[in-house]
C-alpha cells in the first residue's frame, strides 16, 4: 500500500520556491516581479518563513541565527499581497511560529488569506527557537510545545464552525467564532521540525510534515517515525504530505537532482527551493537560478 502511495507521490511532487525574505528588500515592485516570475517558471507554491522581531546583537555576543538586521516580511500580509498578483500559486508558511502568536487571531488571519486567495493557503507551524522573540511578544517559551498541540485543535474548530465553545488549558472561548470562514472550512496544517515531538505531531494530527535535512539514512528514519506515529493513531500514511527543503547553499549543484530524487523515493509530495545564502547579488540572479533549478528538477 505504501509502495503505491510512493509511486503516486513520485508522479505528483510539487515544486515550490522559498520567498527570499532577507535578500529581496522592501520594494513591492521587486516582490511582485519575483512572485510573477516564480509562477511563470512553473513553480507551484511559495513558502515563507516567519519572524516578527529580530534580536539586537550589540548586547548578545555569540548570538546565532537571524537578528534585527535581517528583513522579514509579515507572512499573512505578504500572502494577501501575493494572492492579488498571482493566479495559481499556493502559499505555505514554513513555518509560522504558532505558540508566539494568539491562536484566534491566527485563525482569523489565515482564514482571510484563504478567502482572498481562493483556498490557496497551507499553514506550516512549529515551535521556533528564538526566546527573545517569545518574550517580546508576551508568550512563554518553555510551554510552547504543549501549547502548540492545543492551538492546532482550536484553529481547526474555529475554521470549521461559525461559533465554538472551547475550554482547554490555555484557551477559553465562549460561543464565539470568526467570519469569514475559509472556503473549505479547513486549512491544511503541516508540522515543521525533526524533533520527536514534531514527528509525533506530524504523524498524529498533521496534514503534512516539513523535514529539515537530506534524504539520507537519518532522513529515512525520520520519515518512518512519522509513519509509525500515523499508524498508531489509526491513520493511513499516504494522507500525510512531506515537503523537504533544497537549500542551494548547502547542496552542491551536481547534487540538486539527486536530492530531489532521494526525497521523491522517500514519498515526498512537495519540495521547496531556497535561494537565500547562495551568494546572489540581485533579484534577477534569484530568478535566473530558480529557472535553472526547475529545469534541472523537471
Amino acid at each position: 500500500m505504501e509502495d503505491a502511495a510512493a509511486v503516486r507521490n513520485a508522479e505528483a511532487m510539487r515544486i515550490g520556491a522559498v520567498f527570499p525574505h532577507t535578500e529581496i528588500g522592501a520594494d513591492p515592485g521587486a516582490i511582485r516581479a519575483w512572485a510573477q516570475a516564480v509562477e511563470e517558471l512553473g513553480y507551484r507554491h511559495v513558502q515563507a518563513f516567519d519572524h516578527v522581531l529580530g534580536a539586537g546583537v550589540d548586547n548578545r555576543p555569540g548570538w546565532r541565527g537571524y537578528a534585527s538586521d535581517d528583513l522579514f516580511h509579515e507572512v499573512f500580509v505578504l500572502f494577501g499581497y501575493l494572492a492579488a498578483i498571482s493566479e495559481s500559486l499556493e502559499f505555505a508558511t514554513g513555518v509560522l511560529v504558532l505558540p508566539q502568536r494568539q491562536t484566534a487571531l491566527v485563525a482569523k488571519q489565515a482564514a482571510e488569506v484563504d478567502v482572498l486567495s481562493g483556498g490557496r493557503l497551507r499553514l506550516g507551524v512549529g515551535v521556533g527557537w528564538n526566546d527573545v522573540e517569545y518574550e517580546a511578544l508576551g508568550e512563554q517559551f518553555g510551554t510552547r510545545g504543549r501549547r502548540l498541540d492545543e492551538q492546532i485543535e482550536v484553529l481547526r474548530a474555529l475554521w470549521a464552525q461559525p461559533t465554538i465553545t472551547y475550554s482547554g488549558r490555555w484557551h477559553h472561548i465562549d460561543n464565539a467564532g470568526i467570519n469569514p470562514l475559509p472556503p473549505r472550512r479547513r486549512i491544511p496544517v503541516w508540522i515543521g521540525g525533526n524533533s520527536e515531538a514534531a514527528l509525533r505531531r506530524a504523524g498524529t494530527v498533521g496534514d503534512g510534515w516539513l523535514p529539515q535535512r537530506g534524504p539520507d539514512d537519518e532522513g529515512r528514519r525520520l520519515v518512518e517515525r512519522v509513519r509509525e506515529h500515523a499508524r498508531a493513531a489509526g491513520r493511513t500514511t499516504d494522507e500525510i504530505g512531506v515537503e523537504p527543503r533544497l537549500t542551494l547553499a548547502q547542496v552542491p549543484r551536481p547534487g540538486w537532482a539527486e536530492f530531489a530524487a532521494g526525497w521523491r523515493d522517500l514519498g515526498a509530495t512537495h519540495l521547496c527551493v531556497n535561494t537565500m545564502g547562495f551568494g546572489l547579488a540581485s533579484l534577477d540572479e534569484h530568478i535566473a537560478i530558480l529557472g535553472e533549478v526547475i529545469h534541472t528538477l523537471s
